[in-house]
């Protein structure tokens, strides 16, 4: 069978360099395609676990959503609590739903300037333009999202603390959220007791919602990625390049080439790709090149870009030294995430 690299009509993702400006990437501040049309009425809670209903109703009220008074059946909007904090942390598992309700929050504010983006895409535009730059970019905007609130580099920590400072002290009003390991008794409450305390001054600006529940992500899908042989490999990327563009590459030649690409221009690193083809998956050894695979992971997921494999399974990629390390949280996501898109 003639592969697909011989065809000539696949991309190799390890020959792209894309380059972002400071405009793009303020372009790009907008709930990715998965969650473009998010709201709280299609995220559906969990009756299992009462805090994800709960924290919709908070959430509603925080965006100051219209419901209808069944009272006098006029539309009304909904109450707000005259103590509600400018900002709202959600604080729970990965695949319980946060970033959907957070999506939703940025739709549903009646807001003239709003922003939605990861820690990382925040972090890269401060790189990029400059602090002070940024804060004028973003002072009076009505409502700034932050997406996987890192907590891992101090130093970027404390430029988003700071820059977060100054922006509440405007009258912006902040929605955040960030990992824990589903079901990890007693870890998760740690989670928001670490966030509060990184971000020192700002601590008292919000307000922590628990959202317990299980990763969907596991509730329709096998619990490991899907591994193909060489074989259906070249099939499956042949039946997909017949419907859009599939990318192609070597694991390891592309996980060299992330290094050379900030994280922050990988999701124009896959721009209009439709399925994601990696050949001879290995596990990864070096702790950089496992974060770097992590953050292209979520890219992808943002995305909802199916992925086709060989190799290792991608849910082996990391690790058990890595699993027990300081990064566990960012790998199990990643994990959770591969699982689902060899599964799409």
């Amino acid at each position: 069978m003639t592969s697909p690299a011989q065809q000539n009509v696949f991309v190799h993702l390890a020959e792209r360099s894309p380059q972002v400006t400071g405009a793009d990437m303020v372009a790009s501040l907008v709930p990715p395609p998965q969650f473009a049309d998010a709201s709280f009425d299609t995220y559906r809670a969990d009756d299992a676990f009462p805090s994800q209903a709960e924290a919709k109703q908070t959430l509603r009220e925080f965006a100051g959503v219209v419901v209808e008074s069944h009272k006098r059946g006029l539309f009304r909007r909904a109450p707000r609590a005259p103590e509600r904090k400018p900002g709202v942390y959600l604080d729970g598992g990965f695949g319980v739903g946060k970033t959907h309700l957070l999506a939703s929050i940025y739709h549903a504010m009646p807001a003239r300037r709003k922003y939605f983006g990861s820690f990382i895409e925040y972090t890269a535009l401060v790189g990029a333009l400059g602090y002070q730059q940024t804060v004028e970019l973003f002072r009076g905007s009505d409502l700034l999202c932050i997406d996987e609130f890192e907590l891992d580099d101090p130093g970027d920590t404390m430029v988003m603390t700071r820059l977060l400072g100054e922006l509440v002290a405007s009258g912006t009003k902040l929605a955040a959220t960030s990992n824990t390991p589903p079901n990890a008794l007693g870890e998760g409450r740690f989670a928001a007791q670490d966030f509060l305390r990184e971000i020192q001054a700002m601590s008292a600006s919000f307000e922590t919602l628990r959202i317990d529940g299980v990763d969907y992500r596991q509730r329709a899908v096998d619990g490991h990625a899907v591994v193909l042989d060489a074989g259906a490999y070249e099939s499956a990327l042949a039946e997909a390049a017949a419907s859009g563009v599939v990318s192609d590459d070597d694991f390891s030649t592309l996980v060299a080439h992330l290094a050379k690409v900030h994280p922050s221009r990988y999701i124009r690193l896959i721009e209009g790709v439709t399925t994601i083809g990696l050949r001879d998956v290995q596990q990864l050894t070096d702790q950089s090149a496992a974060l770097r695979f992590v953050a292209f992971v979520d890219r992808a997921y943002d995305a909802q870009i199916p992925m086709r494999a060989t190799g290792v399974a991608l849910d082996q990629v990391f690790g058990d030294e890595m699993l027990a390390g300081g990064y566990r949280k960012k790998y199990l996501r990643a994990i959770s995430r591969l699982i689902a898109l060899t599964h799409s």
